[in-house]
């Protein structure tokens, strides 16, 4: 890449361009006025010699003196206009010629061949000195000098007569020397000074941007909403934002600082939860989501959870421990609210809808049609008390099984019992509905090692879900096949059209220690499901929005992904609006889990 191919090292050329021919017209200002004295100093020099020596004064030599006078006078005045200030380069060679080609003309109209080899190096050491930028401009000026020196000389034959051709190649050579000297000083302080620019300008972009960071920095530090902190191995705050200050009840990070000397024992109600803290630490480096409850600064008490790595000096010795801090009070309080609500539940309706249950099934018992109340009637009350037992214990479930996770009893399990069982369950609601079902698992297919009962509530759960949010004729298929985890590769995004008669789920990478699982579809021709809605169906309380009954609180696709997650497997859906939807999810066969 070229120095022009870098907009940076353009925009750089340019900025130290305008500095250099600033500091070009800076140096020309005190040049030319020392240029003027010099030049005065000749005329009082010459008028004197008029004086006192008259034979030896040359009238030419006080015009020569006065024109050059002028030359550079004009040179001042011009530094101060618009072309002065424009072209700094011009001005320089106005002042160089000045002093140089000015004195070589009046030389020739006095007929001296004598070469100014003094006045030549005074000019050009001055101006090397004074103005050490824009090398080319001091050749230009030195060769303009030489040109005008042999072309007076060829037209009117006077140095070039009065001298030998060796004397005269002795000058040529000293002139040449002395020339190369002050240019290549010229030169090497120029890129010096170009370097020079070139690294300040960098360090001042490089301050720039750590100025912009910094300040990124500390307005994330400062306008965090998680508190943040730093602290050393015997329980100092080292810093700490205004979130952490609020947090612990202060006013400012620096009362943090001043008051908590002794996180041990005045931050933790259990003082040992900070040696738990160092130990987590210590054993990987890192601790997450580690909730303790302290006390704040006026004593009440508050729950935090806190994540935090070492920093360690190269020898392995930790220097301090930085992290964040998040307050989960409310949090806290809405689970046990939420444990409270569960435990109230299950014993305020669990226990009135059991008894009811009860008297019903023993009603139902009898024998005749003695009952008080049609069968059909008692049928229906039973179907209701059923319906809203499981509602309960599919909540108390979901409760329990974000607490402690889901329990299962795993065995060997026959998938097309499992499914005749559920169908056989759930036939008078698909004879309400008017749906048609097909059991297509093979009986040779290989068992897997599976939950009975809560294998049974999935397959209830999507068989149900389908005939409650499709319109009645429904034709329900449910499939089973053997798959490789190298084939969990298919976009799930596909349209079910795309897909194989069973579709392969798609999974980021194969499932660990499982080269081969069974692959069970629950298949309708309903109305399909939006893709945004595919999306969060699994979630907690999400409910579709065609359902023809809204008892359901939203957790049986969300039971489906627990159970099935439980056992080691995935789950999903495919579906395109108005092309039915697919509900697959993978088991592990028992082969694989000995």
């Amino acid at each position: 890449m070229t120095y022009l191919d870098n907009p940076k090292s353009v925009q750089a050329s340019t900025v130290y361009e305008v500095w250099r021919n600033c500091f070009l017209r800076d140096r020309l200002r005190p040049a030319v006025g020392i240029a003027i004295f010099f030049a005065f100093s000749i005329i009082i020099y010459l008028l004197g010699e008029a004086l006192f020596a008259p034979r030896e004064f040359k009238i030419i030599y006080l015009y020569t003196s006065a024109a050059v006078e002028l030359s550079l006078l004009t040179c001042f005045v011009l530094q101060k206009t618009a072309i002065g200030q424009r072209y700094p380069g011009l001005l320089f060679l106005g002042f160089s010629w000045s002093l140089t080609v000015l004195v070589q003309l009046g030389l020739a109209v006095a007929k001296v061949g004598d070469l100014p080899i003094l006045t030549w190096s005074l000019a050009f050491l001055t101006q090397a000195t004074l103005m050490p930028v824009r090398w080319r401009l001091h050749l230009i000026s030195q060769l303009g000098v030489l040109f005008c020196h042999i072309g007076i000389n060829l037209v009117l034959n006077l140095s070039l007569a009065r001298y030998t051709a060796f004397r005269l190649s002795g000058f040529y050579l000293y002139l040449f020397w002395f020339c190369l000297i002050c240019d290549l000083s010229v030169y090497w302080y120029e890129s010096l000074q170009r370097t020079e620019f070139s690294t300040k300008r960098e360090l001042e972009s490089a301050y720039q941007q750590l100025e912009v960071a910094e300040a990124k920095y500390r307005s994330i530090f400062e306008n965090a909403g998680e508190g943040i902190f730093q602290s050393t191995p015997d329980g100092r705050y080292i810093t700490a934002n205004p979130a952490l200050a609020r947090i612990y009840g202060c006013d400012s990070p620096e009362e943090v600082r001043a008051k908590f000397t002794d996180i041990e024992r005045q931050l933790y109600v259990d003082p040992v939860r900070r040696n738990e803290f160092l130990r987590s630490i210590e054993e990987s480096n890192t601790v997450s989501d580690f909730e303790s409850q302290i006390y704040r600064l006026d004593g009440s008490i508050v729950w935090i959870s806190e994540k935090a790595r070492a920093v360690r000096h190269s020898s392995g010795a930790v220097l301090y421990y930085e992290g964040s801090v998040e307050d989960i009070t409310q949090r806290k309080q809405a689970q046990e609210s939420l444990r409270l609500f569960i435990h109230a539940l299950s014993h305020d309706l669990r226990n009135p809808v059991a008894g009811m249950l009860m008297v019903l099934q023993n009603w139902q018992t009898k024998t005749g049609d003695s009952i008080a109340i049609p069968r059909s009637v008692l049928e229906r009350m039973i179907q209701g008390s059923e319906q809203q037992l499981r509602l309960i214990n599919s909540l108390v479930e979901v409760h329990a099984g974000e607490v402690r996770g889901l329990v299962l009893h795993c065995d060997r399990v026959d998938l097309r019992t499992v499914v005749a069982a559920v169908a056989a369950d759930l036939e008078p609601l698909m004879n309400e509905a008017k749906a048609t079902f097909t059991n297509l698992v093979a009986d040779e297919l290989p068992a897997v090692n599976a939950d009975t009962t809560q294998l049974w509530r999935v397959f209830s759960n999507l068989i149900s879900n389908a005939l409650k949010h499709n319109l009645p004729g429904l034709n329900l298929t449910v499939s089973a096949q053997v798959i490789n985890a190298e084939k969990l590769i298919i976009n799930q995004s596909e349209s079910k059209q795309n897909i194989d008669k069973f579709p392969i789920p798609h999974s980021q990478s194969p499932i660990p220690n499982s080269p081969s699982m069974i692959c069970c579809t629950v298949e309708d021709d309903g109305v399909g499901i939006l893709p945004e809605q595919c999306e969060h169906l699994f979630d907690l309380y999400v409910r579709g929005d065609r359902s023809r009954h809204s008892v359901g609180l939203g957790l049986g696709l969300y039971l489906c992904r627990q159970i099935i997650g439980a056992h080691g497997g995935e789950i999903g859906v495919i579906s395109t609006p108005g092309g039915g939807a697919v509900f697959w999810f993978t088991l592990p066969l028992v082969e694989n889990c000995q």
